[in-house]
């Protein structure tokens, strides 16, 4: 889906970037739903008739797997599943666990999962950052390599995590976008692999049970994105000062103006913006420089990629406090003074939050260094894992 940006809105930026966007986003799109993390209320999911295959087209490379076809998976007898993923999608990454379970159950009793890649961010083309990913994961099934989203077109594709079942007569016969439904999507996988001739009356349903989510009735943060690619969009302008909006790829001295506006960042000292990220603009040995997001949530992420070589440390606190064990997501690292940091190594999500209580506060990100590229922020409400 793409959409024209509506100029009266946005007088203060260069025509250079004032053309056309891709509004489609991780697990939505911008007109349907207002998060991310909303995603399955974006679903549209269901039994679908379609008398056209689409094609697996203009992939780069594969992963796990040679060159291989919905066509030719199908003349073998098999069912296959089309999951289409980035790997910094929060939402695609939720849906990991119910396909290793779908995976390990039936791809042995002819069903073939293929994972489509369609990177949303530049660097999630680079083969070896998929590579990286896939092997950090743990994903055991084909990956194809869409980095001209060639394939994504083929299908019409407009959501990060996307499913499309393919039945043994070459038709889709279900699909499902966004997260949830995961039982439905296992029986539809079951009936399939039994129309195609595979006995399956061995292998339980018992199918995983759903992420819970907090019970409350603040809605959480929006997705938020660094870069001016993405500043402009129906659901309005993610970073807090009007001088960022001057014009793209300039270095601006900021200042924080102490507002706590749910759905945009704000910021303190020299940044850059940049196309796809927003980047800090200095090495800054004091931390007196920083990144500040006002949030509603119980678990919070960022995706990064270091803008140099070096990998670099990012400071992280809850209004002035580091975070506790309980509230610290997996990639959060407690320092022996008691500091808890991110350690930058490789450009991906991280793991900030994840918090047993919803919160409502501010989270502080700070780094001596000037490869601090910043690129989008995701938030949830699920309750915490056991």
């Amino acid at each position: 889906m793409v959409r024209e940006l509506i100029r009266k809105k946005i007088p203060l930026l260069s025509i250079a970037i004032v053309s056309i966007v891709v509004v489609t986003a991780c697990g939505e799109t911008f007109s349907e739903v207002t998060s991310s993390e909303d995603a399955d209320s974006a679903t549209r999911n269901g039994s679908v008739q379609s008398s056209s295959l689409p094609e697996i087209t203009g992939i780069s490379g594969w992963i796990n797997s040679e060159h291989t076809s919905v066509e030719a998976e199908i003349a073998r007898g098999n069912v296959v599943l089309i999951d289409f993923w980035t790997y910094t999608c929060i939402n695609c990454l939720r849906t990991m666990p119910y396909l290793k379970a779908w995976h390990e159950k039936y791809s042995d009793n002819g069903l073939i999962i293929l994972g489509i890649h369609s990177p949303e961010f530049e660097f999630e083309q680079d083969p070896q950052n998929v590579q990286n990913a896939v092997d950090r994961i743990g994903v055991p099934w084909a990956v194809a390599l869409d980095n001209d989203m060639e394939t994504w077109g083929n299908f019409g594709n407009h959501f990060w995590p996307a499913k499309y079942l393919f039945g043994p007569d070459n038709n889709i016969v279900y699909s499902h976008f966004g997260e949830g439904d995961y039982a439905e999507t296992e029986l539809a996988i079951r009936e399939q692999l039994k129309a195609a001739g595979h006995d399956i009356t061995d292998i339980p349903f018992d199918p995983l049970p759903t992420n819970v989510r907090h019970e409350v009735t603040t809605r959480q943060t929006r997705e938020l994105y660094g870069g001016y690619h993405r500043a402009y969009s129906q659901q309005g302008i993610y970073n807090g000062h009007e001088d960022y909006y001057s014009g793209p790829d300039q270095k601006i001295q900021y200042q924080d103006p102490g507002d706590t506006i749910d759905g945009k960042y704000f910021l303190m000292g020299p940044w850059e913006n940049r196309s796809q990220s927003i980047v800090h603009g200095r090495e800054d040995p004091s931390l007196e420089d920083y990144l500040r997001v006002p949030f509603k949530a119980s678990s919070v992420n960022i995706v990064v990629e270091p803008a140099g070589p070096e990998p670099f440390d990012v400071v992280v606190d809850l209004e002035g406090t580091p975070l506790t064990v309980q509230q610290a997501g997996k990639d959060i690292v407690f320092k022996d003074d008691g500091t808890t940091i991110l350690e930058v190594s490789e450009p991906r999500m991280y793991a900030v939050l994840d918090s047993p209580k919803f919160l409502e506060s501010n989270l502080f990100f700070r780094s001596t260094s000037d490869n601090f590229a910043v690129f989008a922020f995701t938030f949830g409400k699920y309750l915490k894992a056991d």
